[in-house]
This record gives C-alpha cells, structure tokens and sequence, in this order.
C-alpha cells in the first residue's frame, strides 16, 4: 500500500485510464505523468498489468491506474487483463475512457459504456489522435462518442503531440477533491524495478516482431548480479508458446535477440542510472497464456474479487 502524507489545501485521487486496446493509454498517462512507466506499441493489448503512474504537481497528486485494454478475451490471459481493467472502474475517484477519433464506435464501445452506466465514478470522455484527423471528421467523431454515456467532460487531445494535456489536468485536478499525498513527492510509479525491466524488455520484442509473436511473449528478470566494477547484470528469460516463434525472437545467427538486447540494454541503463550487462535467453513454455499456474508464476493475479 502506498504511504499517506498529509498536507493542506492539496488535492488528490485515483484515475483510473481505461478504454479499447490500442488507443492510446499509456501513452496518454506517460506523456501526463511527464516520465516513461508503461511500455508503447502499436500492437492491441500491450499493457497487461495494472500500471501505476504519479502526477506530482502543485496542486496536488494524481494517480493514474493505466488499465489492460477490455476486449473479448480468447485466453486465461484475456480474462485476468479484463478483469484488471473492470476491478479498477469502482475503485476510483474519476475514470478517463480514451477511445481513438480516427475509428467510429462500435462494438467494443458500446460494450464499455455498458460497463461504465453501472458505475458511480465520475467519467471524463477523452477522445485521443486528434492529430490524425481532420477538424471536421473529428468533430463528427466526438458527437458520436458524446452519445455513448452521461459524461462529466469530453477532452478531444493528441497524446502523441501532447496537444490539450493541460488542459485535461487542469480538469482533472478541478475533480479531485482535497486530500493526502499517497506516494512521495519524487515518486513517478509503484512498479519493482524488476517489472519495469522485464516490461522494457518486452516491449523491444513488440516492436521487432510480428502476427503472433508479440502476443506470446512473457518476460521474466531470473536474477541480477552485482559486478566488482559498479555495473549490473540482469539475466532475462523470454517466454513464448511454441519452438518456431523460438526460431523467431532468435533470429538468423542471434539477430533479432541481440537487437532486442542492445535496445533494452539501453532503456534500462537510463533507467537504473549505471552500466548493465544484459543477458537475454529464450525458452519455451507450451500454451502459457492458457495455464493458470504459469500466469500466476509470472505475476498474474487470476483472483475475480
């Protein structure tokens, strides 16, 4: 649980940032936050966990609960990402619900505000890529998505261009009633470094690899060792389903791993301030997104409540 520091006239609350996978969530909350703490892909269901991000600003705090894409899950792994994204929206101060100007509504946003008629939560509507359409095709967007629910605020923003961002915390902190600081006044996210890390270097996979690779991919940090010269070695184990996408990740003669390896290696340096030494192994475990035991070794929580 996170420490609560007490202090006047200072407003402060949990956000949590829901919406479709690949609208743009956690780059919305790292560009609000102002630092880096969930990974970006274009690949749908990047953010698997519940993120943590802190806005520490004078007016107060803001803590932003970067939530799993809600789809229809396909796998145990759909179902616990699912259920993390739900868990959050009664839990909260204010939601965010991002949903991208350049798609019509559909589907999957009918099925969210659905969701989101049941709650209490106050709802800002924040209609993101307002950089990848016209003014007039926007507008028509935004009427549409007006529509979907009661909003208390409709944001249009380009997280990418951080357009209309401070606007939106100037909103938010406007929402948020006064109260505690929950986390240090330094602090940016509650996430282990280890998570970090293995998060770092998931994403290099994502970005490297295609179809079916990205969504089979697991990381996890075995073990780091200190070196007599004040450097640090971080052993990774890169998990997939079958032995072709092993073939894959590796690459002709290490290629591909070694290209993930020198670009998280250099994520993770400016993360930890010092030299690493990165050594990444990959290995498979048939059908992991499908065997509960598996998820949770590898820090899924399956829990309903």
């Amino acid at each position: 649980m996170p420490s609560v520091t007490e202090k006047k006239n200072l407003r402060s609350g949990f956000i949590s940032i829901i919406g479709r996978p690949n609208v743009g969530k956690s780059t919305l909350m790292n560009q609000l936050i102002g630092q880096k703490v969930a990974i970006m892909s274009d690949k749908p269901q990047t953010t698997r966990n519940r993120i943590v991000g802190v806005l520490n600003d004078p007016r107060g705090q803001a803590v932003f609960l970067d939530t799993p894409g809600i789809h229809k899950p396909k796998h145990k792994l759909g179902e616990i990402m699912v259920t993390t994204a739900r868990k959050t929206l009664n839990e909260v101060d204010l939601i965010l619900y991002v949903v991208d100007v350049t798609e019509e509504p559909g589907g999957g946003e009918q099925f969210i505000s659905n969701l989101l008629k049941e709650v209490k939560t106050p709802i800002f509507l924040v209609v993101n890529k307002l950089d990848a359409i016209t003014r007039e095709e926007g507008l028509k967007r935004i009427a549409q998505y007006s529509q979907l629910v009661s909003w208390q605020e409709v944001i249009p923003v380009s997280a990418k261009e951080k357009t209309n961002l401070d606007t939106l915390r100037d909103l938010i902190f406007g929402r948020l009633e006064e109260g505690p600081l929950y986390y240090p006044a330094d602090a940016v996210t509650d996430q282990p470094e280890r998570q970090l890390m293995a998060e770092l270097v998931r994403e290099k996979v994502l970005l490297a690899t295609r179809e079916e690779i990205p969504h089979s991919v697991a990381v996890v940090i075995e073990y780091l060792q200190d070196t007599p010269r004040g450097g640090l070695v971080v052993h990774a184990t890169i998990y997939t389903e079958r032995d072709s996408q092993k073939g894959i990740l590796i690459g002709k003669g290490g290629s591909l791993l070694k290209q993930v390896g020198q670009q998280a290696r250099q994520e993770i340096e400016a993360l930890l301030g010092t030299s690493i030494y990165l050594e990444l192994w990959v290995k498979v475990k048939k059908d992991w997104r499908h065997r509960p035991d598996v998820l949770r070794s590898f820090g899924f929580d399956d829990r309903k409540d």
